[in-house]
């Protein structure tokens, strides 16, 4: 399988929900952002050397496409902040690790509240010009509310299968970069994983594709300047792309 244009559809294909098929990723980085900042405030307050959490460059460094703890663990140790992991049932704060999730947890709640999440607008088209060529397709995150976001947006229907938080946690599935959420679509979908394509926007989940060994790792790139394709690329991407539109219409050929 390639990227070139005009190449024939994979035989099914499994899509990151956040970022690539709804609008919910700068939802999340805002979270992480007033989650970070607030427990930064609180362990070094007045030091300037301790800058706030970077919603663009760090949420795709540390935490896009991880689950919360790894997320959280993640940046943390990045900054050389060493926080005891903390129970499951931590409530939301900077004590601990599974506190800071919880915290995160908190503010990704408050703003769907706010401002419900909603599909790309090319989303929808792509798949079903997918389903129409009867390409089975599979929606995954490491998100526990994927599921209910994607039923509200009308884009369940559309999809044979997906994979969310609560199924990671309910099957003990590796967090991305592990290949296993992957994995485990494809096989739910009865995909070869060398016959499939993934499509992501997070440098985790390009590298958690390319360990996998899918036929077809895709990054997506909807920043207005395209910085993050480089990344992407770097991390193990075949090829990169604007939006769906541009991979299903210029590499596969088909109109969405």
């Amino acid at each position: 399988m390639n990227g070139r244009p005009g190449s024939p559809p994979p035989r099914g294909v499994v899509l990151d929900t956040d970022g690539v098929l709804l609008a919910s990723a700068t939802v999340h980085a805002a979270a992480w952002k007033t989650a970070f900042d607030a427990c930064l405030a609180e362990w070094t307050p007045g030091e300037r050397g301790r800058k706030p959490f970077d919603a663009d460059a760090d949420y795709r460094r540390f935490v896009d496409g991880r689950s919360r703890y790894d997320g959280a663990e993640a940046f943390l140790t990045a900054r050389g902040i060493r926080l005891s992991p903390g129970a499951r049932d931590d409530p939301p704060g900077c004590d601990t690790v599974r506190a800071v999730a919880a915290l995160k947890e908190q503010a990704f709640q408050d703003a769907l509240r706010r401002n419900p999440v909603v599909p790309f607008e090319d989303a929808g088209r792509a798949l079903t010009a997918l389903r129409s060529l009867g390409v089975p397709c599979a929606a995954v995150s490491a998100s526990r509310h994927a599921r209910a976001l994607l039923t509200t947006a009308g884009l369940d229907r559309l999809l044979t299968v997906v994979v969310d938080g609560e199924d990671i946690a309910r099957l003990g599935l590796a967090g991305k970069p592990d290949p296993a959420l992957f994995l485990h679509a494809a096989g739910l979908l009865g995909t070869r994983p060398e016959d499939g394509a993934v499509v992501e926007d997070a440098l985790a989940g390009v590298s958690a594709a390319r360990a996998g060994r899918f036929g077809l790792v895709v990054g997506l790139d909807r920043t207005p300047d395209r910085h993050h394709t480089a990344a992407l690329r770097e991390q193990g991407a075949d090829l990169v792309v604007a939006d769906l539109a541009e991979l299903l219409g210029t590499v596969w050929g088909v109109l969405p």
